[in-house]
Order: structure tokens, then sequence, then C-alpha cells
């Protein structure tokens, strides 16, 4: 069993990632911030620990994931139009994630971003838009520097329709829709095959299974 720190615990990808590690003998850790999220949770069987992704720093982050073997940052700033949170949550939850991992002697981290952000930005690109994809850039570029054995994971257009079990990874997956649960799954996959580990994939609802998918992203890349 190892116990998983998921930064953005309530979130939705993070609360069908929980009993998915939960099945696979892992104990997930949701790091949430307010206390009505930590006893939704609990009541689900899910171990909380409190950590306020924008207040905290890098140290809260550490003590958030001690005695933990992994972290997956699963937070997001929300869709809003709130530029800003793309800067607290999405790039600097990421890079206090990334610290607050080393410092608490925690190696493996799957981070999930989002498809397409290293792409050019047209120059009438919305500003909220420009400030979620750099967010999402650097804290991918943040996560490849760290030195840590990470996983990067990046989906296409997230919906909430049912699990199909089915997704294409690879580096040059092309954009498509994927499920919020197939997300779960395929994180889930990931933190328990370290052939993932050092790869940054595309993923969107697909063809295979998960195990297949991914070792058809491996295969591609030989």
């Amino acid at each position: 069993m190892t116990r998983i720190a998921v930064v953005g615990g309530h979130g939705q990808i993070a609360r069908l990632l929980h009993p998915q590690l939960l099945a696979a003998g892992h104990e997930p850790v949701a790091l949430v911030r307010r206390e009505e999220q930590a006893e939704a949770l609990r009541a689900e069987g899910v171990t909380t620990r409190h950590l306020d992704i924008e207040a905290d720093d890098e140290a809260g982050f550490a003590a958030a994931f001690e005695g933990c073997g992994a972290v997956v940052f699963a937070a997001g700033g929300g869709a809003d139009g709130d530029i800003e949170r793309k800067r607290t949550v999405d790039l600097q939850g990421s890079t206090k994630s990334i610290v607050g991992a080393r410092d608490a002697g925690v190696r493996r981290f799957v981070q999930i971003s989002a498809i397409g952000v290293d792409d050019p930005l047209p120059a009438d690109t919305q500003d909220v838009w420009r400030a979620y994809v750099e967010a999402k850039r650097d804290a991918d570029l943040a996560l490849r520097e760290s030195g840590l054995d990470w996983t990067i994971l990046r989906p296409g257009r997230l919906t909430d329709d049912p699990a199909t079990g089915r997704v294409a990874l690879g580096v040059d997956v092309e954009r498509g829709e994927v499920t919020r649960a197939d997300v779960a799954a395929v994180v889930a996959a990931a933190l328990d095959d370290d052939r993932t580990i050092g790869r940054q994939w595309n993923l969107v609802g697909g063809e295979l299974d998960v195990p297949a998918a991914i070792d058809e992203a491996l295969s591609s890349e030989r």
C-alpha cells in the first residue's frame, strides 16, 4: 500500500480518483481547504488533511505530504474569469507541490495538465485563457526540471460522461474529448506503472483500454 497525497483533493477528477486508489490497495490522502469538504470525503472512507493551496507555503505543502509515497497534482483554479487564480493555483500550487514533495522526501509525482499548452497562442487569445495555458505550461516545465519521478498527463476537453475505459495516450495524440472518470483511471494506472516515469502524454478518448493505451504510448516512443 502507498499513501498518495492528492492536491485539489475535493476536485472533480480527484473525487473519481480516490475510489480507484482505494480499490488498488492504496490510501488516498485528499488535501482540502474546507472542513465540510473533509467531512464529505471521510464519509467515503478517504483520509483527509488540510491544505490551502493559495495561502500555505512550501513548508506547509511538505507537512501535508509527510508519510506519503506519491503526490498527484489535480488542482485547478476553475473555469471562471479570475486570472490571478490561474497563477496562484495552477502554477504556484504546482511549484509549491514540487518543492514540498522534494522537502518531504517524496519522489513520485503525477500532474494533470491540459492538452496543447506548449502550442503558440493566437494574438487575439482572451486574457483568462492565456493565463490558464501559460500557468499549465510553466507548471509542466517546472516539474520536468524538478528531478522528481514525474508523469505529466495532458487531457483534452473534459466531460462528465460515464467512464468508457477506452483512451488514447501519446506525445502526438490529437485534441479530443475525454471523460474525467477516464482521466482518473489513467492517473491511477500511471502511479502503479514505473514505465510512465519521465513521460508527458496527451490523453483523449480512444479505442484501447488503459493498460493497452499505456503500452501503445510507450512503444510509439521507442
